[in-house]
């Protein structure tokens, strides 16, 4: 089932989610339901805040990128299939020199801007059977997994920029949260004033 993807300005994305235990109610059906939010979308990852849901789960396939003939072949072979479902994540490291990377958000439509980000990162999570893992990512896979971490921290990719972009964002952010924009996806807009 495709579920409305939560836009702009709406608490949910700004706290700081929740660990889940394997009892936490139609985990199974949620995670489908989430594969197929984010490919109705044409995403290539979804947080669960994203979905109005405060826990600590995130999906990434990067797949679509594969195709980017800007990458190097090697760059496209780890894109290539790489599809993931990571729950309770933890960020252990960062490391390597920040690199600036055009980034948008399903949940912030028609906005992207360069957001620096470290090169390389060490996770722990546990995939959707419940088992850990601990693994080093690094390149568009790491700014992937990045962008989806901060949505379980309650953080969006425009808290990323300077002073000077936020305000000249400012007015287009606030027309995302009213509603004032064309999307080809389900979407659900915090500040929509209702019929009088």
């Amino acid at each position: 089932m495709i579920l409305p993807i939560v836009a702009y300005g709406d608490p949910v994305l700004r706290k700081k989610a929740k660990d889940i235990t394997s009892e936490y109610p139609k985990l199974d059906e949620l995670i489908t339901n989430m594969w197929e939010t984010m490919y109705n979308a044409h995403g290539v990852g979804l947080a669960a805040p994203q979905i109005g849901l405060p826990i600590r789960m995130f999906m990434v396939d990067t797949t679509p990128f594969a195709d980017d003939e800007e990458l190097s072949k090697e760059e496209r072979e780890q894109l290539d299939g790489f599809k993931k479902v990571f729950i309770n994540a933890k960020i252990e490291e960062e490391n390597g020199k920040e690199w600036d990377f055009n980034e948008g958000c399903l949940s912030i439509p028609d906005i992207r801007e360069d957001v620096k980000r470290k090169p390389e990162i060490s996770i722990t999570f546990l995939d959707e059977d419940f088992k850990e893992h601990t693994e080093t990512f690094d390149g568009l896979l790491a700014r992937v997994i990045q962008h989806e971490y901060d949505h379980i921290e309650g953080v969006l990719f425009t808290d990323k920029l300077s002073s000077l972009r936020k305000r000249l964002l400012k007015s287009r952010l606030e027309k995302i949260s009213k509603g004032k924009i064309s999307v080809d996806y389900r979407m659900r807009f915090p500040n929509i004033k209702k019929g009088r």
